[in-house]
Parts: structure tokens; sequence; C-alpha cells
């Protein structure tokens, strides 16, 4: 599932392209995705301004003229291709949903396994919304400090890679990046938040941006079906120093001429990807 410096990289493709534009064309062709599509959505699109966007979480928020936020979330294996619109081409396989400007652009949502989400609502409950009001906070915001984290984990005995990803704390961290960010802070991820010390919890609060922001930069992490909005792949895969590389050799350990290689266990039913020597097994 795209994470937060993907869909963070999709929402600016879409704002350069259609935030101050309006809709002239607003195409539908199913019923539904994971849910129902809104009801006539086209007819209350189009013709309206594009005003602004904004990402909670890994949703995309596309503020309308008149008071409405049209929701997207591209689920396991959506994207959106934008580009120049072309009456004449031949629509992508699995494109459901279509979005163009008076000005010549189109966004095209591409879903094959259609588990992505599209809603329409009222902007002034965005963050009521039923699935945006019990999200936790945005780790690219100045509500993420050790102090906050400290708060979080205080009398949890989850591993702290189970509590990264946990939605309801801090919102957008997937599997990827929870891995990248216990690499460099060193801390194994098998470890209870109960015993991450205050250091620790700079650290961690200090590497999510860096690594979040690195990642946005690079254009996000392309592993299967994410694409940037101009159908490029993303870079950041390239630089994942744990992620996907079980039995490579550590590059922190490799850069002190030591030999230790990458391992991989289960957690909750997914990889995790760590340095025995780097990230420390839990004691006790």
């Amino acid at each position: 599932m795209p994470e937060l410096p993907e869909v963070e990289t999709v929402m600016r493709g879409l704002q350069v392209a259609f935030q101050g534009q309006n809709l002239s064309h607003v195409i539908v062709r199913r019923a539904d995705l994971r849910w129902p599509f809104p009801a006539n959505l086209p007819q209350r699109l189009e013709g309206r301004k594009v005003l602004s966007f904004r990402r909670r979480a890994k949703y995309i928020l596309m503020r309308i003229e008149g008071g409405q936020t049209l929701l997207i979330h591209l689920g396991m294996s959506g994207r959106m291709n934008i580009g120049p619109a072309n009456p004449n081409a031949t629509p992508p396989l699995h494109e459901h949903m279509v979005l163009q400007t008076a000005n010549g652009f189109r966004a095209g949502l591409v879903d094959p396994r259609r588990f992505g989400i599209v809603d329409l609502f009222p902007t002034n409950v965005e963050d009521d919304h039923r699935l945006l009001s019990a999200l936790g906070i945005e780790p690219l915001s100045d509500a993420l400090s050790h102090t906050s984290l400290k708060a979080m984990f205080s009398g949890r005995r989850t591993p702290i890679k189970t509590a990264l990803l946990d939605q309801k704390l801090v919102v957008g961290l997937g599997n990827i990046y929870v891995c990248e960010i216990l690499f460099r802070a060193g801390i194994h991820p098998e470890r209870t938040t109960g015993s991450i010390k205050d250091a620790e919890l700079r650290d961690i609060a200090r590497i999510i941006p860096d690594v979040l922001n690195e990642a946005i930069a690079s254009g996000g992490s392309s592993l299967r079906d994410y694409v940037q909005t101009d159908g490029s792949k993303g870079g950041f895969q390239e630089l994942h120093r744990v992620y996907g590389r079980e039995g490579e050799p550590c590059p922190t350990c490799a850069a002190s001429g030591r030999t230790e290689n990458i391992l991989r266990i289960t957690q909750s039913g997914r990889s995790t990807f760590y340095c025995a020597r780097c990230q420390k097994a839990p004691t006790g």
C-alpha cells in the first residue's frame, strides 16, 4: 500500500496540475471501488474550481468550490496518472475515474484491485469524516516530538514497530518506512514501547521526518504498483538500507569493516528487516 511519501508525492502532482483550475469533465466508469462512488459525482463536480489540497495520513483531500471535499485513497494498487487530455487516446486498463480541467489536463485513477476509496462530503466537517476522525498525529507536523511519543507509548507493552504502524498514534507510516526508521535509530523492532528511553525517543522523533522527507524528495518507493503522477517510478527504494534486503550486508556494518547481513522476521503477519548488530535484541 502506498505510504505517506507516495501519497504526498501524488497529492503534490495533483496540486500542480489542478489547483485553481475548473473541472470541465468528470468520468466514473463503474459503480464502486471498495465502496460505491458518491452519487451523481460528475454533476456535483463539473464546472467547479479546485481550491486547495491537503493530505491527511494516506488520504488525499481536494477542496472544491462550493464547500465540498473530494477524498481519494489509493488503496493497495491505486495510482493517479496526470497529463494532457487526449480525446483520441485509449483509456488505460482499470482506469475507473477521470478528472479533467478546462485548460486541458486530466488525472485518471487506475486501481486494478479496486481497494481504493473516493468520497465527497462538506469541507467544514472534514476532520469528522468517519475515515479521518480517529487518526493520530501527522509525523511531518510540530505535533511529533519525543514528548508526544512518550505520552503515546506510556503504559504500553507492544513492540515498537507495531506501535509506529498504529494509525491512531502516528499516521502515514507503513512497513517500509518503519523498518528504515528503526534501523537508523538503532532500535530492535521487537523492543517494547515501555523499554524505549528518552534519548531514543528523541532520536525517533528526529529520524521520522528525516526519512519521510528524503523519500518524498525521491518521489517515494516503487516496489509493485506505485508510480508517480507522470508514470515514472519513485527512487527511494534504491536508498532502502534494510527493507527488502534480507541476506545483504548491513551498510553501516560494512562501512565499519564488519560483516553482518540484514535479517528478516515476521511481526503481525508482516516482514520486518533489521540488523542484529546495529539493532540489539531486547533483553529480559
